[in-house]
């Protein structure tokens, strides 16, 4: 029997072709499970949710995940083109690129490590947390008819960043070949020395190349992924400048430009200056610009601009100016803005554009949706589970928790399709401005469709009536 609305039932058969027809049945159970849940996201969770105890055995909805052959990227980008094709059928995409830690129990948890924890940690104190980073890339829609102040992103690629901890978590170590005796000790240590020192430079050649990757690196992976997917289409990256160094910068595809913020320590030049003729190499850089504090105490004018979107409202003052960030993007000509808080909230900052024709408003405004990412990241762990899988085979792990980011991104398509024609908030006297649906609206939405279509099919039929009656005082009654 089909749990949800058969309106978003639709998308999941968009996405068929991903799946063999014995996969796809599953996969449809599992996400049945995981919108109408309202309890942590373990698999045996979905397969109650879902009202699937009795149809086979449960290890079957475990290897969906660990074992069944689909591929997450497929299947993410063609949630991507359902919704390149609602939100941003022409014009510029517009990508956010971010982390999230996600908390974990468990040492024998595959890909799990020590990571900065941003919630924990403040200024002075720098705290860490056992858990999965994940890199993820998402698009910016801005302004839905729905919702004309809001912007949301939507999940579409993701990445399981593993640090040099979980890296080398479960290799086994050098065994210790230490003697007792401490003449045999001192002989093997002046061994061991001599045999490396000859061998150094041997070792380097011969060294195999290490699995590590870094979080720029994963996120270049995903730009390039998603600029396959659309050749035809041109996007612009929005990123903090962990992901604006030379990682991305210097490897960014054809059709991808990049907005994103100098390091306060950056060094900027001129571009390079015209041939002289002369013998020898041509210039590849000019001469060094000024520093950002020696930049703002020039006798350059400011120009003010006041901003009052989603993301960003401030009154801040701004100078630009064309030249290169050589040690990120060697000779590739950028656009810098400075930008300067009038109500000293914010400390003095550059972002760069590698879109030379866009002005400081439009660079500054479209950096500003990036805080949606953030937003997106809440609604996935708090809504819907991001944190909670439970699984610990490497496949099982980098495949499970970003179906929940999938569902973000198809709940909110369903809402721009179906569901705002029936959105309806509850009544709060103590809240009478609200006019706009948030996540939790879509899915309460979602949720209150699904059963009533599945109670209007019933009635009549006092048999199935007794049984849904049942299973929905069953549903409200468990705790959380």
């Amino acid at each position: 029997m089909g749990y949800l609305t058969r309106s978003f039932h639709a998308l999941l058969l968009c996405c068929d072709g991903d799946f063999t027809k014995p996969s796809f049945v599953l996969f449809c159970a599992l996400m049945t499970g995981w919108v109408l849940s309202v309890r942590h996201r373990y698999i045996t969770e979905l397969i109650y949710a879902s009202d699937n105890i009795d149809n086979g055995h449960w290890s079957r909805f475990h290897r969906f995940f660990s074992h069944n052959a689909w591929s997450l990227d497929a299947l993410s980008m063609t949630i991507a083109s359902l919704l390149v094709d609602a939100f941003v059928p022409e014009g510029v995409i517009v990508l956010a690129l971010d982390d999230t830690l996600c908390r974990k129990r468990g040492l024998n948890l595959y890909g799990a490590g020590m990571h900065h924890d941003p919630l924990l940690s403040s200024k002075k104190m720098k705290l860490v947390s056992w858990g999965h980073v994940w890199v993820v890339v998402s698009i910016v829609v801005s302004l839905p008819a729905w919702a004309p102040s809001k912007i949301f992103s939507l999940p579409i690629g993701f990445r399981l960043y593993r640090n040099r901890q979980g890296n080398n978590k479960g290799k086994k170590k050098e065994q210790d070949s230490r003697s007792r005796c401490p003449r045999k000790h001192k002989r093997n240590q002046r061994k061991e020395k001599a045999k490396k020192n000859n061998n150094k430079k041997a070792d380097k050649k011969t060294a195999p190349p290490s699995d590590h990757r870094t979080r720029p690196e994963l996120g270049l992976e995903l730009i390039r992924l998603i600029a396959t997917t659309f050749p035809n289409r041109v996007f612009v990256v929005t990123a903090d400048s962990l992901y604006g160094g030379k990682s991305i910068l210097r490897e960014l595809p054809a059709n991808v430009h990049c907005i994103s913020r100098v390091h306060p320590g950056g060094v900027l030049y001129e571009p390079a200056p015209a041939p002289t003729g002369k013998r020898g190499a041509r210039r590849k850089k000019g001469e060094r610009l000024s520093s950002m504090q020696e930049w703002a105490n020039d006798d350059t004018p400011w120009t003010d601009h006041q901003f009052d979107q989603y993301g960003l409202h401030a009154e801040l003052s701004v100078k630009t100016r064309q030249g290169l960030y050589y040690t990120a993007g060697k000779d590739r000509l950028l656009t810098f803005v400075l930008v300067r808080d009038n109500s000293g909230k914010r400390p003095l900052c550059i972002f760069y554009s590698t879109l030379l024709d866009w002005t400081a408003r439009q660079i500054l405004s479209t950096y500003a949706g990036r805080w949606s990412i953030e937003v997106a990241f809440e609604n996935g762990k708090q809504m819907l589970g991001f944190e909670d899988p439970a699984n610990r085979l490497p496949q099982a792990v980098q495949r499970t928790a970003p179906m929940a980011m999938l569902l973000v991104s198809l709940v909110t398509l369903w809402f721009h399709k179906t569901g705002h024609r029936h959105v309806k908030f509850p009544r709060r006297p103590w809240y009478t401005r609200k006019k706009e649906p948030s996540f939790g609206d879509m899915l309460s939405t979602l949720r209150r469709l699904s059963w009533t279509e599945l109670w209007q099919r019933t009635v009549g039929d006092p048999c199935p009536t007794k049984k849904i009656l049942a299973q929905m005082t069953e549903f409200l009654s468990r705790p959380g």
